[in-house]
């Protein structure tokens, strides 16, 4: 397959803006120019529109097996290619949760029968599946839950996570929100209908304790952590100032963009783990970015449908969905001012790809894979949840208006996504892994 791509403002990783053309042979970028002139299989007149590397999603729940009436792998991966996402890392907390390398085979033979962009697949710990931890060489690393979230999956005695951090060299991506905490101040809320005292039970100290003692058992082992969805200035400040080169964390946009005030609106809708904080808290995960102390955004797209989250509180699961919104809630902020297009590369296309291993991709570059989007600039649109590709048919985002939607998704030099819709046989590829400790420095 040869992909030309004509009259394009091509984002370099530099954040630069080169108007030319791109050409793209078997999945692989091989030429930027002003004007290139190669035969090709496809070809795209971009009209000056810019395009840049494709994101990669390290952390979505696509809900199969076992709930797929709320997600599946294909609708997942449709709503990821919708966003501009090229790549993406599910968790394992689907039914049965994915513990084994076999539930790991499993969830990749249906992502090469499903997914329309790349894709790759955590295994799940549990106290006592240490083998199988061992032993999942495909799995793009192992999720822990340190406080109880959707699913069955729980880790949150100290032997226990000693134990896993002991023993293996893959990266342990973590939950962190204490469970003991999350106990206690439930209890002091037996009777609440209130949707934000979801934010005072699972408060900022429960999301501290916890990465504290993740962190306390990184060093101590020397293992490759990652700390999920950072929400609070507690963790920030402590990442700070504890952060070595094995460790690495994320933000998420529902902690960038909203805040406790949504309760009022959206009611449980806004529900989630953990949870959106305050405008302090927002604005200090912002400034992590921009410092570098929080390495990289992801989603944690987590759908349920409308009808579960009208059960009220505390009875509505907790999760929003969000792969479809997250570039250009994020291009928009750019344009705004809040980062530059260098950064949002580097938090959403490149930073993904080396912390988990990934090799020649989120760059635009000479022998980098072709996974691309070309993205509006030029017009503001809203958010409908009548246009989401998700199954659940809903946004938190709904009514925003947002710049930087993707006119076209290019997954491996080939078009998968194109002016609202999926384009038949469209597919990605698994991803594979190389051993990413101790991280490089980001050039």
């Amino acid at each position: 397959m040869r992909l030309l791509v004509r009259n394009a403002r091509i984002a370099l990783p530099s954040g630069e803006l080169y108007h030319g053309d791109l050409f793209a042979e078997d999945g692989r970028i091989v030429a930027i120019d002003r004007d290139i002139d190669r035969a090709a299989d496809t070809v795209i007149d971009a009209e000056g529109h810019m395009l840049m590397p494709g994101v990669m999603d390290p952390q979505v729940h696509f809900r199969e097996p076992g709930n797929e009436q709320k997600e599946d792998i294909s609708s997942g991966s449709r709503a990821a290619a919708k966003g501009g996402v090229t790549s993406f890392l599910e968790m394992p907390n689907t039914n049965p949760s994915t513990t084994s390398p076999a539930a790991v085979a499993d969830k990749l033979a249906r992502g090469a029968e499903k997914s329309v962009v790349n894709y790759g697949f955590f295994i799940g710990a549990t106290p006592d599946n240490l083998d199988n931890l061992l032993a999942a060489d495909a799995a793009c690393g192992i999720k822990i839950f340190m406080g109880a979230s959707t699913g069955n999956l729980l880790v949150d005695k100290e032997a226990d996570l000693d134990r896993i951090f002991a023993h293996g060299r893959k990266l342990i991506a973590v939950h962190a929100e204490d469970e003991a905490r999350i106990r206690e101040r439930r209890a002091r809320f037996t009777n609440s209908g209130d949707p934000a005292d979801h934010s005072r039970i699972r408060d900022e100290q429960s999301a501290l304790i916890a990465t504290k003692r993740a962190v306390r058992l990184a060093k101590k082992y020397q293992r490759r952590l990652h700390v999920l969805h950072v929400s609070t200035a507690m963790e920030t400040e402590f990442l700070r100032q504890e952060k070595t080169p094995y460790i690495s964390c994320e933000a998420i946009p529902n902690h960038l963009f909203l805040t406790t005030d949504a309760y009022a609106k959206m009611g449980p809708l806004a529900q989630m783990n953990p949870p959106i904080r305050s405008e302090h808290d927002r604005q200090t995960l912002w400034e992590g970015l921009r410092s570098g102390v929080i390495d990289c955004i992801a989603t944690d797209h987590a759908p349920h449908l409308l009808a579960d989250k009208a059960l009220g509180y505390p009875h509505a699961p907790s999760g929003m969905p969000g792969v479809e919104t997250s570039l250009p809630l994020m291009l928009t902020a750019m344009r705004d001012g809040h980062c530059s297009l260098a950064e949002l590369q580097r938090w959403m296309c490149y930073n993904p790809a080396r912390l988990y291993g990934v090799v020649n991709k989120g760059r635009i570059a000479i022998g980098w894979d072709a996974d691309l989007t070309l993205v509006d600039m030029t017009q503001e649109k809203p958010v409908r949840n009548e246009e989401m590709f998700t199954k659940v048919g809903w946004s938190p985002f709904n009514g925003w208006l947002l710049t930087g939607w993707p006119i076209t998704t290019i997954v491996g030099g080939r078009v998968v996504f194109d002016k609202g819709e999926i384009l038949p046989n469209a597919h990605g590829q698994p991803l594979h892994y190389v051993e990413p400790t101790p991280l490089p420095a980001v050039d």
